[in-house]
């Protein structure tokens, strides 16, 4: 089996918005998402929009049209939900995450985390 293909932190962020999403997941509640992920930045929805396109295009997510419905002047939303591949990635990437959180700890300790950032630098 092939390892998945690498995803950018941005990446990363879309991914998961759309696996928070779920079965709700859609151009608008994933843009919402995303920028809840991201904390102060604000996040553009065209942003989000390429991303999405770009990650179909790898086939970590897949998309479908949903039927037309009245709210929305008869035009239907288009849905996104991860594949088997980003699954992968998404786990990959939340691993190596967690690999880098635990050397900061090791080395600035876990107030890292907390308060206003004041790395202890080693001498």
């Amino acid at each position: 089996m092939r390892p998945p293909p690498s995803v950018g932190q941005f990446e990363q962020l879309v991914m998961t918005a759309v696996l928070r999403c779920g079965r709700n997941a859609y151009g608008v509640t994933i843009h919402a998402a995303v920028e809840a992920l991201a904390g102060a930045r604000s996040i553009s929805l065209g942003a989000v929009y390429a991303t999405l396109d770009r990650l179909e295009d790898k086939g970590l997510i897949s998309s479908w049209l949903s039927d037309p419905t009245p709210e929305r002047g008869g035009r239907a939303k288009r849905h996104y939900r991860l594949e088997p591949g980003g699954e992968r990635a998404l786990r990959d990437s939340a691993l190596t995450a967690r690999r880098v959180c635990a050397a900061v700890e090791e080395v600035w300790g876990t107030h890292t985390w907390t308060g206003k950032w004041t790395p202890a630098r080693p001498r």
